[in-house]
């Protein structure tokens, strides 16, 4: 076990983005990173999920306005966003592990903040080293994204995401803590929907930018079964 630890610390930090289309798989990969390599998945979706969703602070006005966004499946006010994960990046950074995001930064105020306010990429880029920071795309078929989503189930209580849930063996129990699934507000098909255009207007648009940056995007195939995924993926890293 010592060794394990060894090994994850005596290798430079990394920073790691999946980006993808909504059901391109990005959770599951960054969590297949942060059990096998030891990644610090901070999955910033299910983060701000569970603050919008506190019973205890329903009555905020910020967090009912950012909770209306939420459930009709719009990205979040950028600027609320960016200071929440710039904070929870450098706790994390200071800690010296490495890190895996799935889907963030959503927007290119979010990833290169302006003039006042400096973006995501800019605090990785001090924390981590712009040579250590890999962007990784997921490419899948919007037929793909639409039935996956919309045939998702996640537990109630440790918010892991069944896979699928196809018509002979209809999921009701998390097979990881044994508490019930639920389907997400997000996950109904009309929704899905604004989320595909969501991402194709706001999120895509960071990759092209990133690449004028000089970044070199590691592009997948999400299709495929994802320990394939994440083979390919570690193949991209050379990890």
């Amino acid at each position: 076990m010592y060794g394990i630890y060894a090994r994850i610390f005596s290798m430079a930090k990394k920073a790691v983005i999946i980006y993808g289309a909504p059901g391109a798989g990005k959770g599951t990969q960054a969590n297949l990173l942060s059990w096998a390599k030891g990644f610090t998945h901070f999955d910033t979706g299910k983060y701000l999920e569970q603050l919008v969703n506190d019973p205890n602070q329903r009555t905020d006005p910020v967090i009912k306005r950012e909770g209306k966004l939420f459930d009709a499946g719009k990205l979040l006010t950028p600027s609320w966003v960016l200071s929440i994960v710039k904070e929870k990046t450098q706790e994390i950074a200071k800690a010296n592990f490495s890190i895996v995001y799935s889907g963030s930064p959503r927007t290119l105020y979010e990833a290169f903040g302006d003039k006042n306010e400096s973006g995501l990429i800019e605090v990785l880029e001090r924390a981590y080293g712009k040579e250590n920071i890999f962007v990784v795309l997921l490419k899948v078929r919007p037929n793909s994204s639409i039935f996956r989503n919309s045939n998702r189930k996640v537990c109630s209580a440790c918010a892991t995401a069944i896979l699928y849930n196809d018509t002979t063996h209809r999921h009701t129990i998390c097979p990881i803590c044994g508490a019930k699934l639920r389907t997400r507000t997000l996950d109904d098909p009309k929704v899905i929907k604004v989320r595909l255009k969501e991402y194709e207007k706001r999120t895509k648009p960071i990759l092209a930018e990133l690449k004028k940056k000089g970044y070199k995007i590691l592009e997948i195939d999400g299709e495929a079964l994802p320990f394939q995924v994440h083979e390919d993926i570690k193949r991209k890293l050379k990890i």
